[in-house]
């Protein structure tokens, strides 16, 4: 069994609680309030960033030419293609640069992105790639999921046909066999690591998700 087939396994169930919670069967209808929806934009908006940063950690760990390659190329989507689609959103509901500018990752983007930082930077090529890999393939498999079920005039049919589409399906599978590449011949602790590590940014997918829904902020 691969890595990713192992590892999609063990998470199966996390990834159904995913699918299902309120946040994503509200975008997948349409009725998602509209405040809701721009915690999250806003929170992904500086995930993105972050994650480019964790991609860029990782394309310089790279073992081979052809990961570097590709690893450089969705760093660049993160912080560039992607944050098209968020600038569109901004712009169709009115949130300024400077509103965004202003507004502070909330604890769960910030538990999650300090997380990935941290394993790019201290841990192995591997264990980085695998916890980078759930966001790639659950955004995937959310986006493939709501595509299937479309509803007339839903407000947030650009983030559906985004990573729901063909072009972003064929990336996750891309990064999908990057991992499984970078898991092969690698010993039993690392294994596990990378276990970890997939299991932990699955799980904080959640969380993030959650917290928009929750409008979440600082208590303090």
């Amino acid at each position: 069994m691969t890595f990713s087939a192992d590892a999609w396994r063990r998470n199966e169930a996390l990834y159904e609680t995913i699918r299902t919670m309120p946040f994503n069967r509200e975008l997948a209808d349409g009725s998602l309030g509209r405040d809701r929806f721009l915690h999250y934009m806003k929170q992904d908006a500086h995930y993105l960033v972050a994650f480019g940063r964790c991609l860029a950690v990782a394309a310089a760990k790279a073992p081979t030419p052809d990961m570097l390659v590709q690893l450089t190329g969705s760093a660049r989507a993160a912080v560039e293609v992607e944050r098209s689609l968020h600038e569109g959103f901004f712009k169709a509901f009115g949130v300024s640069a400077e509103e965004f500018t202003a507004t502070e990752m909330s604890p769960a983007c910030s538990l999650y992105t300090n997380f990935l930082l941290a394993t790019a930077h201290q841990d192995s090529f591997a264990v980085t790639v695998a916890a980078l890999l759930p966001c790639f393939w659950i955004y995937a498999e959310v986006g493939r999921d709501i595509l299937a079920k479309p509803v007339a005039g839903n407000p947030y049919q650009a983030w559906i046909d985004a990573y729901g589409g063909e072009e972003f399906q064929d990336g996750v599978a891309r990064m999908i066999g990057l991992v499984d590449d970078a898991a092969r011949d690698q010993s039993p602790a690392t294994i596990a690591s990378m276990h970890r590590a997939f299991t932990m940014s699955t799980k904080m997918e959640w969380m993030f998700w959650d917290s928009a829904y929750r409008l979440e902020s600082w208590p303090v």
